[in-house]
């Protein structure tokens, strides 16, 4: 047995420390005498040990202290994936003096392999601590999410190549990361849609339930005929009245971009077709849009004028009126769901535009040949000015 004094030389940590984790239940002492000395064992040390191999990966104490209480906490995998860790730590670091030494002899190099990306794992891992349930719900569960975190380590380097260039630093990243990933609006938008398509799918809502069998009676029908958007109509009004997140919708995006999803989205049509047959997704996706009409979402129509003639100017007064009303509602919607998307947000945005192959492709199939490297140049004029 040793004496809180014998494990502070031993191990480096100040007695004032040790006596805290004792206070706070980390790293309790395995008897304490009748005058009061705190001894520590064997078994006492390694539970130490496996604390400061935590804290050398930068987790927070109460992160520690909830993860080595866990009654499935098992200490051989923790020193497994620990090892792991700090090797990734070491060949980092490695890596940063390499890239320093590079930089020192004049070299120039563009490469991001080597910044530490610990602060945003960690950010990761801590939501799965403090939101099990939301991780569970969104994801289907803890382990679907920790294959999450791998995919994201494996693409490291691109995720810290866009921290740098987007929020000027991985540790501004991690910091937005928590914020976003702890929006109260953003989880509340998210139930509120779940909440709709449940009731839907489940007939929580039995005069939903009965409009749109009435809509769907008929494949054959015209979605566009009277008595189709008589129906669509009564979904609309029936929708807005019942359900919150639509009922305050003024501008009606929300409820046009769920309508939406019965036209593009895979899933949600699998799952209307089962419950209605066949085709019946296509047909309520094409009789609610009809009845919507030209009420779209202000950034669908900016996009659209944005690439109506794509010979035009990007640094135009035009264009860049045009861009600046789109910067200013995306910034303001983002603002509303309390999501912090980088300072150099619309610069890199406009990078994706102009070589970013998977961007360049949709653009231009959505707007036309060149759209994507329009956009991109004129946002990049924007980006420089603002």
């Amino acid at each position: 047995m040793r004496t809180v004094k014998q494990v502070s030389e031993l191990s480096g940590i100040s007695v004032r420390t040790l006596q805290y984790y004792d206070e706070i239940g980390l790293f309790v002492p395995s008897k304490v005498t009748e005058t009061g000395y705190r001894m520590y064992d064997d078994a006492a040390l390694e539970v130490l040990q496996q604390i400061l191999f935590f804290k050398e990966l930068d987790f927070q104490l109460k992160d520690i202290k909830q993860i080595m209480q866990n009654p499935g906490f098992d200490k051989l995998k923790a020193f497994g994936k620990q090892k792991k860790f700090i090797q990734e730590k070491r060949d980092r670091l490695d890596g940063l003096l390499n890239l320093l030494d590079k930089l020192v002899k004049g070299e120039k190099s563009m490469s991001f392999t080597e910044f530490d990306m610990s602060a945003y794992f960690n950010v990761l891992e801590e939501f799965k601590t403090e939101h099990q349930d939301k991780v569970i719900e969104y994801y289907g569960s803890v382990d679907k999410y920790n294959e999450f975190i791998e995919k994201c380590r494996s693409g490291e380097d691109g995720i810290a190549k866009m921290a740098v260039k987007k929020y000027g630093s991985i540790e501004k990243y991690a910091k937005a990361m928590k914020k976003n990933l702890n929006s109260s609006e953003l989880f509340t938008v998210g139930e509120q849609y779940k909440t709709f398509k449940k009731d839907c799918l489940e007939d929580k809502n039995p005069k939903l339930e009965e409009l749109f069998r009435m809509l769907v009676s008929d494949a054959s029908k015209d979605p566009s005929s009277t008595g189709m958007q008589k129906i669509a109509e009564e979904i609309t009004d029936t929708v807005k009245k019942d359900y919150d997140i639509f009922k305050n919708d003024k501008t009606n995006d929300k409820w046009y971009y769920m309508v939406q999803n019965y036209l593009l989205n895979p899933e949600w049509k699998k799952a209307v077709d089962k419950k209605y047959g066949e085709d019946a997704s296509r047909l309520i996706g094409e009789a609610l849009k009809i009845q919507i009409g030209d009420n779209q979402p202000r950034l669908i129509t900016l996009y659209k004028n944005l690439t109506s003639d794509l010979r035009r100017d990007p640094s135009s007064k035009e264009i860049q009126a045009i861009v600046r009303e789109i910067a200013e509602i995306t910034n303001k919607n983002n603002s509303d769901l309390k999501i912090d998307e980088g300072e150099n947000h619309w610069g890199y945005t406009a990078d994706l535009y102009c070589s970013d192959s998977l961007w360049i492709k949709v653009a231009d199939e959505k707007y036309g040949s060149g759209a994507s490297e329009f956009i991109g140049e004129a946002l990049k004029i924007y980006a420089q000015n603002a």
